[in-house]
């Protein structure tokens, strides 16, 4: 594949412009985000159902998170694909898979286990398509683009779960939970039919693999023949064995999830907080948007007004600033400032800008499908898990406040580990059209 979104080296500041002028992200991005907004429908009008069925709270918090966890279990075992299929088939395929889902849960009466199940054995395979379409994206941009092509996703990702969350409210109350499934399943459906329809059918060698190294065969169709190297679990658990082992791609992978867990964790606690306060109803809404605008605003200015080298020299005091807000909490401060503190510490989830050009300059070139659903279902793991440990935290003693400063405290501590390795600046990429392959970690 050629790339054709600017160029890959220097410390060139690529614009908005130049990365929605490439057709494959352009298509990968808006589809994306409309997936997103039938994820936000799909998840919480499953929740709604599943309360209205059983009437328990438990019952529906699980099946609000059902689909995360077993995310990272799907990239150990399955990850190597995301490498070894040709991208329009896995993303096509993954897209009409969600679509089934939701249409089944909508049409068909099933016990509450059994749709649990259905969803959980699901979510397996997210990483797989998500992984085939990050590694697209990555051979698509280059350079600045690429980091550029990430902001833009992250900020209509936020937007898309807003309205998402907002579609799915508005689906609910006039169509029922069923009815509003089905519209979930018509979206997935229209992003299925415009991968299938515009994407080009790709051979493995134009998306930057090698097909001997992945155990694949690619044949005229761009279909692949793969095999005989002992099969898709073992590649797939030997690939992240390989990218966990290199030291610069794992304190990477660490560095983007850990700050975000912490947040998140201090996020889920934000209800229980306002509660605890007695702020009036519908406040907690107005905290809990503050954090996604701060994010969004955060990505929009670092990523348009920076150059890359100023990205990777503020990722510690961006992750710092993620986190010492939160640390104000402990004095449990009333609805403004509260809601000054999580616009802050939004703010500071830009970092990840400056970790990106590095993080995909490490990568192995047959392995960057696989790295990419590794660290998204690893970071979705760990955002679920987060808001358990911390509520566990505050039911101890602590109450919400001490707990949402103590997962401030937690991101200073590593954004001060970062500060132990992070080199100040990143070398400029390779001019070489595909990303340089993973330092040897005694290198380090």
């Amino acid at each position: 594949m050629t790339p054709t979104a600017g160029p890959a080296q220097g410390d060139h500041r690529a614009t908005y412009r130049e990365v929605l002028a490439e057709p494959r992200f352009r298509l990968l991005f808006s589809t994306r985000t409309v997936a997103i907004t039938a994820d936000a429908l799909r998840i919480t009008t499953f929740s709604v159902l599943v309360f209205s069925s059983t009437g328990s709270a438990l019952l529906s918090a699980v099946a609000f998170g059902i689909g995360f966890i077993p995310q990272l279990f799907g990239s150990l075992l399955l990850g190597s694909l995301a490498d070894r299929l040709p991208p329009r088939a896995l993303i096509t395929g993954g897209y009409a898979l969600t679509c089934a889902t939701a249409l089944l849960l909508a049409v068909v009466r099933m016990p509450v286990a059994a749709s649990l199940g259905v969803v959980a054995l699901v979510s397996l395979a997210t990483p797989v398509f998500h992984g085939a379409s990050s590694r697209l994206v990555a051979q698509s941009l280059k350079g600045d683009a690429y980091v550029l092509g990430r902001s833009l996703s992250n900020i209509a990702s936020a937007g898309a779960q807003v309205f998402g969350l907002a579609l799915g409210g508005a689906a609910v109350a006039a169509l029922g939970p069923r009815r509003a499934l089905a519209v979930s399943a018509v979206l997935y459906l229209g992003c299925a039919l415009a991968v299938r329809l515009r994407l080009p059918r790709l051979r493995a060698g134009e998306t930057g693999g090698t097909p001997g190294s992945t155990g694949c065969d690619s044949g005229a169709d761009g279909g692949g023949d793969c095999g005989a190297d002992g099969g898709a679990v073992r590649a797939s658990l030997r690939g992240a064995g390989q990218l966990l082992r290199d030291r610069t791609v794992r304190r990477l992978m660490v560095a983007q999830w850990l700050p975000v867990a912490f947040v998140a964790g201090a996020e889920g606690l934000i209800v229980a907080y306002a509660g605890e306060r007695g702020f009036a109803p519908g406040r907690y809404a107005v905290l809990m948007g503050c954090l996604p605008v701060g994010m969004l605003v955060g990505d929009l200015l670092v990523g348009r007004f920076l150059r890359p080298r100023n990205r990777e020299r503020l990722v510690v005091p961006l992750v710092a600033l993620a986190g010492l807000p939160l640390l104000g909490f402990a004095a449990e401060p009333g609805v403004g400032v509260s809601s000054c503190l999580l616009l802050l510490s939004g703010l500071g989830y830009a970092y990840g800008l400056g970790l990106q050009r590095p993080f995909l300059d490490a990568l192995p070139e047959d392995g960057q499908g696989q790295a990419f659903g590794l660290i998204g279902s690893g970071s979705m793991t760990l955002q679920g898990v987060g808001p358990v440990c911390l509520g566990a935290v505050a039911a101890a003693g602590t109450g919400t406040g001490g707990a949402i400063a103590l997962a401030g405290g937690a991101v200073v501590l590593t954004a001060g580990w970062i500060r132990t390795w992070h080199p100040r600046t990143s070398p400029a990429p390779s001019p070489a059209p595909s990303p340089a392959p993973s330092p040897s970690p005694a290198a380090h």
